[in-house]
């Protein structure tokens, strides 16, 4: 993956910087690779970029290959990572190139309102999106009904987003390497209620890109991890219509899939990165993947036991809170996270002793979900 933060890098060259890396760190060139499928939700309205699958194939050597454009909001590369691995489980394909680009920075041209209205988009156009509806007021509601469940609180939050920019302040690739305290954290704006300002992720521009191949040519290539379980599901819209919204359905769903593909058990993964868009999105993660129990989110994280040396890893990468959030990249950046963690490369946020990583990628008002075990190989 790209650092991300701020570029002023073409799409094209800034997902070339991540396919080349991929490519490099697998041993294969361009010629192996006999498809690409990418990620990018947002080109056409930022950028006027439409017909983007293409013109980075010919920018990364794949021209001529066959290449799918997905967009899913902001689990729009995990889904070409689901799409891919499945390409290759089928048998159409023994090496595939999955991953995505995004630029939502002012570099595109587009101040922060603007951009704010292009994420909108994701919601629903005529039950949401006429009533100003933005997405930190989409999982401040979740949130908000989360607390009411259940009593978290504020300052647990607050915890949140202290842990992820601790854990991304040792990430060389993290948009954010600045740590900060819970008395900051509170003393924050806020931004919707009960968000303030660092219970935000960031817009950020950045690209990811891995290389998956199938299992009879694995053992040819350096350090390989296992793809043991992704699930895929999609939960109902709009938000008023959701039944129990601070549960997240699809995220349980997905992972429930993802668990049975891997044949794990949640007590069984040793950390996760998780899509934590918004302090309250990493909470209600946390229970939906089943790595604490309802209603445990937020004392979890107050208590120390998601943090880097605690009982269940979240976010040791910073998570998108820290490492930040190019819509297009996240989902395959957290799939190299996985990676590096279970090859033991993940230099000084490496964690000790884990064998088997969950990625939990959202889009929407968490209205899709990508779910996705990984494991390392003795």
């Amino acid at each position: 993956m790209t650092k991300f933060g701020v570029h002023d890098t073409p799409m094209q060259e800034l997902f070339g910087e991540a396919a080349f890396a991929a490519f490099d760190d697998a041993g294969v060139g361009p010629d192996e690779v006999e498809a690409l499928y990418f990620g990018n939700a947002m080109g056409g309205q930022t950028e006027n970029v439409t017909h983007l699958g293409p013109q980075v194939a010919t920018h990364v050597g794949l021209a001529g290959k066959p290449v799918q454009r997905y967009e899913d909001a902001c689990a729009t590369s995990a889904n070409a990572f689901k799409n891919a691995v499945e390409a290759v489980e089928s048998g159409r394909h023994d090496v595939v190139l999955a991953g995505g680009v995004e630029r939502c920075t002012p570099e595109t041209g587009l101040d922060t309102d603007a951009m704010t209205r292009i994420f909108a988009s994701a919601s629903h156009r005529q039950y949401e999106q006429p009533t100003g509806l933005t997405f930190p007021a989409v999982f401040a509601l979740l949130t908000k009904r989360h607390m009411h469940e259940h009593g978290t609180t504020e300052e647990q939050l607050a915890h949140v987003a202290v842990k992820n920019h601790g854990h991304g302040s040792l990430n060389p690739k993290a948009h954010f390497g600045k740590e900060t305290t819970v008395e900051e954290a509170l003393d924050g704006p806020v931004v919707a209620d009960p968000f303030r300002l660092m219970d935000c992720c960031p817009f950020s521009d950045g690209a990811s890109a891995v290389v998956v191949v199938s299992d009879d040519l694995a053992d040819s290539f350096d350090a390989p991890v296992d793809v043991t379980g992704v699930g895929h599901a999609t939960d109902v819209v709009p938000l008023a219509d959701k039944d129990t919204p601070h549960v997240t359905q699809a995220a349980r769903d997905a992972a429930t899939t993802a668990y049975d593909q891997a044949a794990v058990t949640a007590d069984e993964v040793d950390f996760a990165e998780v899509h934590d868009c918004f302090t309250g999105a990493e909470v209600l993660a946390s229970e939906a993947l089943g790595l604490v129990e309802d209603g445990q989110g937020g004392i979890a994280a107050a208590e120390g036991r998601t943090r880097r040396d605690g009982e269940m890893p979240i976010n040791a990468s910073g998570g998108l809170k820290a490492k930040g959030h190019p819509i297009g990249a996240t989902g395959t950046a957290q799939i190299v996270e996985l990676t590096k963690q279970l090859r033991g490369t993940a230099g000084d946020h490496q964690l000790s002793g884990v064998e088997c990583g969950v990625a939990h990628n959202l889009g929407g008002d968490a209205a899709t979900t990508v779910v996705s075990v990984m494991e390392g190989r003795a």
